[in-house]
C-alpha cells in the first residue's frame, strides 16, 4: 500500500480542516515547499496536495505554489481542488503533477470527466467525498443528492482507475479511519481505493493495508506528531521512495 503524506493548501500555507469545515482551520506551516521537501527526505515516494480554496470556489489561486512544490520536491505527485477544465488539468499535467484529481467537475459534468479519461488515462483520479452517505462536492460544503453506490457504479462503468475516498465525517478527528466502509470499497468495486479521513497510527495503517486499499492518505496524525512518515511507511508496507521512476 502507498502512503501519501497530505499538504492541504489554504492562502499559501499548510493547514489542516476538522471535517472540512473553512472555520475550522488550524495552520501547521506557512512554507509548505519546504514541508514536500522534507517528505522526500524522510523517504516517501508520494504526495497529495489540495487546493482548499480551489476545492470550494472552482479557481486555482495556488497553483503557482503547487508548481513549485513539485518541481522542488521531487515526488510523485497527485493535486485537487478546483479542477474544472480540460485547461487547467493540462496546465497541472504539464508542470509535472503525476495525476488529477477530479471532484466536483467528475459528480456535476460527466461529459468532462469522459474527456480528460480519454486524454489521460490513469493520471486521472476521482475524489469521492462522502457524508451520510451521499457525495458532496465545492469542498464539502454542499452535498449532492448523489449516493455513494450510484456515483460509484458510474465511476466503474466509465473505467477510472483510482478513487480517493474520504469519509468527511473522520477527516481531521484522528478518529480512526472508517475499516467497514474500505471493506466494502474493496470488496464491491474494483477500482484502486485511496483511504482518506481520520488516519490515526500505525494500527490503522496496517488495517487499511490488510483490506486491500491501494493507498492511504496521512493527514493530521502526522502534522501532530501521533505518528512520523517512517513508521507509516513501515506500517503501510513501503520501503521508501520505491515508486520515485512513476514520477
Amino acid at each position: 500500500m502507498i502512503l501519501y503524506p497530505a499538504i492541504d493548501l489554504y492562502k499559501g500555507q499548510a493547514v489542516r480542516l476538522e471535517k472540512g469545515r473553512f472555520d475550522k482551520v488550524t495552520v501547521y506551516d506557512s512554507d509548505p515547499v519546504t514541508r514536500a521537501k522534507r517528505i522526500r527526505a524522510e523517504r516517501a515516494s508520494h504526495l497529495h496536495v489540495v487546493d482548499l480554496e480551489g476545492a470550494r470556489d472552482g479557481t486555482t489561486p495556488n497553483l503557482a505554489l503547487i508548481e513549485q512544490i513539485v518541481g522542488e520536491a521531487g515526488l510523485f505527485t497527485e493535486v485537487g481542488g478546483g479542477i474544472r477544465s480540460m485547461e487547467t488539468a493540462a496546465r497541472y499535467l504539464n508542470a509535472g503533477v503525476s495525476r488529477v484529481i477530479l471532484g466536483t467537475a467528475a459528480v456535476e459534468n460527466e461529459a468532462f470527466l469522459r474527456e480528460a479519461l480519454d486524454t489521460w488515462g490513469e493520471h486521472v483520479a476521482v475524489g469521492v467525498d462522502l457524508l451520510d452517505g451521499y457525495v458532496s462536492v465545492r469542498g464539502w460544503e454542499k452535498s449532492s443528492a448523489l449516493k455513494a453506490e450510484e456515483f460509484l457504479e458510474r465511476l466503474a462503468k466509465l473505467q477510472v482507475k483510482t478513487v480517493i475516498c474520504t469519509d468527511i465525517s473522520r477527516d481531521g478527528m484522528l478518529a480512526g479511519s472508517n475499516h467497514d466502509l474500505y471493506k466494502r470499497l474493496n470488496r464491491d468495486y474494483p477500482m484502486d481505493f485511496i483511504a482518506s479521513g481520520g488516519v490515526s497510527g500505525m494500527e490503522d495503517i496496517r488495517g487499511l493495508r490488510e483490506l486491500g486499499c491501494a493507498g492511504a492518505i496521512l493527514g493530521k496524525a502526522w502534522y501532530s506528531g501521533a505518528v512520523t512518515i517512517p513508521e507509516a511507511l513501515a506500517a503501510a508496507g513501503e520501503s521508501g521512495r520505491q515508486a520515485e521512476t512513476d514520477n
